[in-house]
């Protein structure tokens, strides 16, 4: 039971754990804000938010989603699990939600005082799947209902701090960040 809740969460996670990599590989080009301050005299987002690695990443997590359509009878023979099939609609959501999380996630670090790549424990890890499990909640509940279940979930809020922390810590050490949070 543990062990096929883990390669649900995971599987089903994958579409909203890429974007942010891919976005980071792809990135730069015109920042989303402008370059724009608020009335505190701090960016709305900063340099590190940009259309291209937006859009990007959105486009790269939907892609991982198709192809994981293709491979699920090979995973479900090989792990045993049945492992979900992504309507285009709960891809896009988990995908696009998860760059909105982290858009948000640097719209609160300007605001709290945090410059760009300073570390916000807590947000840093988990701001992503919130945001991209709500989208999905909200655009293909069914869906979203059958997959995430209770346990399910609590995989998800466990697993990703980990995976995060140490993808983060191997593309640091790789040269591909310049933090390894």
């Amino acid at each position: 039971m543990v062990v096929e809740t883990v390669v649900v969460a995971v599987w089903a996670m994958l579409p909203a754990y890429v974007p942010n990599n891919a976005a980071v590989l792809a990135g730069g080009g015109r920042p989303i804000d402008g370059g724009r301050t608020l009335s505190d005299g701090k960016r709305a987002l900063g340099d590190g938010k940009t259309w291209r690695g937006t859009a990007v990443g959105t486009a790269v997590g939907v892609a991982v989603a198709l192809v994981l359509n293709r491979l699920r009878p090979v995973a479900t023979d090989a792990t045993g699990v049945g492992v979900p099939e992504f309507p285009l609609l709960a891809a896009v959501a988990l995908a696009f939600g998860a760059m909105l999380g982290d858009i948000l996630a640097s719209f609160l670090k300007r605001r709290t005082g945090r410059e760009r790549g300073a570390a916000f424990p807590g947000v840093d890890q988990l701001d992503f799947v919130v945001v991209s499990l709500a989208l999905t909640l909200l655009v293909a509940t069914e869906w979203f209902l059958a997959t995430f279940t209770l346990p399910v979930l609590v995989a998800v809020v466990v697993l990703t701090p980990l995976l995060h922390v140490s993808t983060n810590g191997i593309a640091y050490a790789l040269g591909l960040k310049d933090e390894p949070w």
